[in-house]
């Protein structure tokens, strides 16, 4: 099916309101970062921890790596199938900390000062990653490129591009769409696009 196509014997797959894509669009807000040099990225883990955690780009391309496979859809109303993935688990990163209890919720910090909230239950399932290749390919600049968080089960602004840090915090807050109109959550299956309350 190209874009735009309305889904057949898929619906059980496919979100009210969205419509099927074998490209793979290009949407943010600002410009694309590129990185000349690998040794500026690091990946730091902050917040409601006991002692903060930062991994280079190095270290980060050393810990093993895992296929998944998942639907993703856009709050644009784009739903891309059978997307496999090379990634980080969550957890091959978290076992590395100590979260506090009083933790509900994350802040992913991305490259220009983006920003998007997950409660902290949905950033730590299975299903959650950071990935670094789609499709057997390098993630390129503009879907993210070097490490891109990835939580298939919410509408697709919630995996944050150029992932740069991730924030254990008290309670929610907006993030940056959230704070201009989009909702808190973003379920796709509920249609969970914008609260503009």
């Amino acid at each position: 099916m190209l874009f735009g196509d309305k889904p057949q014997d898929r619906n059980d797959r496919v979100p009210p309101g969205q419509t099927l894509t074998q490209g793979f669009p290009v949407l943010h807000y600002g410009s694309v970062p590129y990185y000349n040099d690998m040794s500026k990225w690091n990946l730091k883990v902050f917040g409601l921890v006991e002692e903060e955690f930062t991994i280079s780009y190095k270290d980060f391309m050393a810990i093993p790596r895992r296929t998944f496979t998942n639907d993703i859809h856009c709050v644009t109303t784009w739903s891309k199938l059978d997307n496999v993935w090379e990634g980080v688990a969550v957890a091959d990163i978290m076992n590395k900390v100590k979260v506090k209890p009083e933790a509900t919720h994350v802040m992913l910090h991305a490259e220009h000062g983006w920003t998007t909230n997950l409660p902290l239950e949905d950033f730590l399932r299975e299903t959650s990653f950071f990935a670094v290749k789609h499709n057997g390919q390098l993630l390129t600049p503009d879907h993210g490129y070097p490490v891109r968080m990835v939580v298939p089960h919410l509408y697709f602004w919630k995996s944050a591009k150029w992932l740069r840090g991730i924030e254990l915090m008290p309670k929610d807050k907006p993030g940056f769409w959230e704070r201009n109109g989009y909702h808190m959550y973003g379920d796709p299956w509920q249609e969970e696009r914008y609260d503009f309350d």
